[in-house]
């Protein structure tokens, strides 16, 4: 499955993105709003993750790619898909050599318009740790509601440190998006 920006394709991980994936999470900056990525992030922790998303057949899990450059400077998914209930949850990341470009926004929108769109979801979940302003954010900036906190919700692996996480509800009737 691949979709398009006007800048960024998403699209499945492949083994020729282990250095983009190493570059992008061995930064403790972005590491540490991740509960399951450890730091420093190696080419082996990458070279697992890319295999494990080849090997999953049920979850959407997006290499966000830059066009101009031909660089991978994220990932964004879509996991935990429930198509009887309509409601998915999954994150996004970017690399922090591209943040404040609206690079993660722009991928976050693509993703909300594939789930609501082309799946027929009605409702999406997801979260992000207390004190990631940006993540909350560009979250809210599409029409998702704190919903909740989940206190020391995840064992941050990259700062040994449990994480309170806020979760953020979006149902299709409060996006706030480009609909084409």
């Amino acid at each position: 499955m691949t979709l398009e920006t006007e800048r960024l394709i998403l699209r499945e991980w492949k083994l020729i993105d282990i250095n983009d994936l190493v570059e992008g999470l061995n930064n403790i900056e972005v590491s540490k709003w991740l509960g399951l990525v450890p730091y420093p992030y190696t080419e082996k922790d990458a070279e697992d993750w890319i295999n494990s998303c080849i090997e999953d057949k049920e979850n959407y899990k997006f290499a966000i790619e830059l066009k101009e450059e031909h660089k991978v400077i994220g990932g964004t998914s879509l996991e935990r898909i429930n198509v009887i209930q309509g409601t998915a949850g999954g994150g996004i990341w970017t690399n922090a050599s591209y943040h404040g470009k609206g690079y993660g926004s722009e991928a976050w929108g693509k993703r909300i318009e594939f789930a609501f769109e082309k799946l027929g979801l009605r409702r999406l979940e997801t979260g992000f740790f207390d004190g990631n302003i940006p993540s909350f954010k560009m979250q809210t900036k599409f029409g998702g509601k704190i919903e909740g906190l989940k206190r020391k919700a995840f064992f941050c692996m990259a700062d040994n440190t449990y994480k309170d996480e806020y979760i953020v509800g979006l149902l299709k009737e409060e996006w706030k998006g480009e609909k084409k």
